[in-house]
Order: structure tokens, then C-alpha cells, then sequence
């Protein structure tokens, strides 16, 4: 295989929530060729994330194998995955994860600075990645003076830092209006053909999903069909306004309870939870708040 080649086999993810069992994964089988750009839709629960996740070293699989390049993923011990998450997978989330208190020229270097690059060759790489998310001209501004395409503009340079050859991107363009949304899923079309990065892109829009190579709808913790992105809008309708609105706040919902999990596990520490969960509540608020402006009752 290739170094930013995919496959995966018999792929199986079951989380246990007291005595509650979901099986997120059943036995998904993918393969996604060097250079490909691919999207991920599917219905909210799908197991669009988990799969995301598992790719991505930050969650383990129940059963079944991940192979990336020639490294079996599946395998990793904890120390082996903080390496290949440093050096194989960049990550691109919906909420950015980018550090408020830092410049946009330094959340980018971070990463290389955990790895150990030099200073010289950190200030360069950043240079060039601003120039590829053209940015150039907001490399000390924090990330409140952005907007929110610059922000993940940003994001999507972080994520580039260690010149990693897969790129994971988990609802990209979530949290985005319309125009922001085309322009970075253009950003992610121009780092996969220039940069030669294999991207795997889950999304909910059809219009973001329709830039890809190829399109994979999952139900069911499986793949159930593959589309090309002609296809998309035929077998995808895209949801009304209300709908997507319902579907994020549900899906926050999942994350808050996963949050309060992950705290009560002793995964994180307090102040990681609290800002994290008023994050994602702050979030939840405002969209019911335009559920009621709009006479629909939230979920």
C-alpha cells in the first residue's frame, strides 16, 4: 500500500453506555486509493464520526482492521498512536479546536512545536501555509478577530502543520454560512490536487460533498452505497433549514452526554469539561432559540 492509502476490514465499534450497548460500526468494509478525496454522509448516528475517529487514532475499535499505509492502525499501542496521530493524520473538527489565546501564525506552529521541529523551519512551514489558506495578512490576529471561514481556514492550516499525508475532516463546514461552506470545501479540493493529501471528509451538506472524488453514504454502521457527486443531489435531498437545525442540536446532545461520560471516566480534567460543555451548550441554546423564532419546537 501506499503511505496515504485506506483500508479498512470487518470494522466493528460498540459503546456501552451503563447498561445500554450501541453498535455504531457493523463490519464496515472501505478502501480509499492514495490522493482521493472522499466524502461521508449519512443520518445522524450513522457512525459518520466513529469511523472518523477510529481512522484517526483518537478511538479504538471493537473488532476489525484499519490499515494505513503500511501501518495497521487497529494494532497501535497508546504510545504507538500519539506517534502516528502526530505524523500520519491531520484532523480538521467542526468546533476547530483552535487555542483562543494564541495567534493564528501560532496555533499553527503548535503542533510542530510538540513534535520538536526547529524554529527556523516551523516559521517557514507556517509562512507557506498561510499562503496556501491565503491568510497571509492574519497571522497575528487571534482567533476571536477572525471570522469563522478564516477560522477554519486556520484550522485546516493547523491540521497541515506536520505535513501529514491523510487529512480527516469532520463536518467542516458545520458551523458555516453558505459562502464560507463553498469556500473551504474549495480550500480542501485545492490541498488534495496540489498537495497530493488523501482527504476523508464527512459531511451533511450534498453541495460540500459534491466537490469529492467519490461519495459514501453510511446507515447502519455499514456502507450502503457509493455515489458519484452528480449523483448526490438525486439521492440526497438536502434538508430543509428547520431539519438541519434539529439535526445539530441532537447531535450536541450526543456529544454533551459522551463529554459528561468522558469527566466521569476521569478522561478529562474539570476545566477541560466546563469549557468544553458551555461550548457546546452556548451552541445548543442559540439554536433553540431560532427554532422558537421560527415557531418549531426543539428537540
Amino acid at each position: 500500500m501506499t503511505t496515504n492509502s485506506i483500508k479498512i476490514r470487518n470494522l466493528v465499534k460498540i459503546h456501552h453506555t451503563g447498561k445500554i450497548e450501541v453498535q455504531a460500526l457493523r463490519g464496515l468494509n472501505l478502501d480509499i486509493d492514495s490522493g482521493e478525496l472522499v466524502a461521508i454522509i449519512g443520518p445522524s448516528g450513522s457512525g459518520k464520526s466513529t469511523l472518523l475517529n477510529i481512522i484517526g487514532g483518537l478511538d479504538k475499535a471493537t473488532a476489525g482492521t484499519v490499515q494505513v499505509g503500511d501501518k495497521i492502525v487497529t494494532a497501535l499501542s497508546v504510545r504507538q498512536l500519539v506517534d502516528y496521530r502526530r505524523r500520519m493524520v491531520g484532523h480538521i473538527f467542526q468546533n476547530l479546536n483552535l487555542i483562543p489565546t494564541l495567534t493564528a501564525q501560532e496555533n499553527i506552529e503548535f503542533s510542530m512545536v510538540a513534535s520538536g521541529v526547529k524554529r527556523g523551519k516551523r516559521k517557514q512551514r507556517v509562512k507557506d501555509l498561510l499562503e496556501v489558506v491565503g491568510l497571509q495578512d492574519r497571522a497575528h490576529h487571534k482567533p476571536e478577530e477572525l471570522s469563522g471561514g478564516e477560522q477554519q481556514r486556520i484550522a485546516i492550516a493547523s491540521a497541515l502543520a506536520n505535513d501529514a499525508p491523510i487529512l480527516l475532516a469532520d463536518e467542516p463546514t458545520g458551523e458555516l454560512d453558505t459562502a464560507n461552506a463553498r469556500l473551504i470545501a474549495e480550500y480542501l479540493v485545492k490541498i488534495n490536487k496540489e498537495l497530493g493529501k488523501t482527504i476523508v471528509m464527512v459531511t451533511h451538506d450534498p453541495n460540500v460533498a459534491r466537490v469529492s472524488n467519490r461519495i459514501l453514504r453510511i446507515e447502519d454502521g455499514v456502507i450502503k452505497t457509493a455515489l458519484a457527486p452528480s449523483e448526490v443531489i438525486v439521492q440526497e435531498k438536502a434538508h430543509s433549514y428547520v431539519d438541519q437545525i434539529k439535526e445539530r442540536i441532537i447531535e450536541i446532545n450526543v456529544q454533551m452526554d459522551n463529554l459528561d461520560r468522558e469527566f466521569r471516566e476521569e478522561k478529562i480534567n474539570g476545566d477541560e469539561y466546563v469549557q468544553k460543555r458551555l461550548t457546546l451548550k452556548n451552541i445548543s441554546d442559540s439554536l433553540k432559540e431560532e427554532c422558537s423564532r421560527m415557531g418549531v419546537i426543539p428537540p
